[in-house]
């Protein structure tokens, strides 16, 4: 397993929370490869970890990226940077990544439209939830109209 690791960093190819990153990315730009990184935790994460933000993803130790996995975790990182704030379930601040995220907004929406709330009904029907004009986009459905044109006028005289 190691000698397999080892071949892929020679390759150029980080595997950090189960994504790949280039090894010529800096960890601050590297980090945001990740769903469910903003920028702004990625420099969080280096700030908090004492990580020079410029050096290179394939120069990082395996230890630096079990901690930047383990400090996505923990409670180290300030409330107002996590993804998932006092959970609805739990009651607690937590910071989800890759497909954890992806589930958990995907049980969301099911949680909504099995409520019947006024986002759940816009999610089933295929309309924007954030209050967005419909008049001149969303026309995802059936054929698009667009313009229609008039009857021609008769020329009789």
């Amino acid at each position: 397993m190691a000698e397999k690791k080892e071949k892929i960093r020679e390759e150029g190819l980080i595997r950090i929370a189960g994504t790949d990153i280039p090894g010529r990315m800096t960890v601050y730009a590297g980090l945001t490869r990740i769903k469910g990184i903003s920028w702004g935790l990625s420099n969080a994460i280096c700030k908090i970890l004492n990580i020079n933000r410029e050096k290179k993803i394939s120069e990082l130790s395996e230890k630096e990226e079990n901690e930047i996995i383990e400090l996505t975790k923990s409670d180290k990182i300030p409330a107002w940077l996590l993804n998932r704030k006092k959970d609805p379930e739990t009651g607690i601040n937590r910071h989800l990544l890759t497909t954890e995220l992806d589930l958990q907004r995907e049980f969301d929406v099911r949680k909504l439209k099995k409520i019947k709330s006024y986002k759940g009904i816009r999610h089933m029907q295929s309309q924007p939830v954030r209050g967005q004009r419909t008049r001149s986009h969303f026309r995802r459905k059936g054929p698009s109209v667009g313009v229609k044109r008039g009857a021609k006028p008769s020329t009789s005289k």
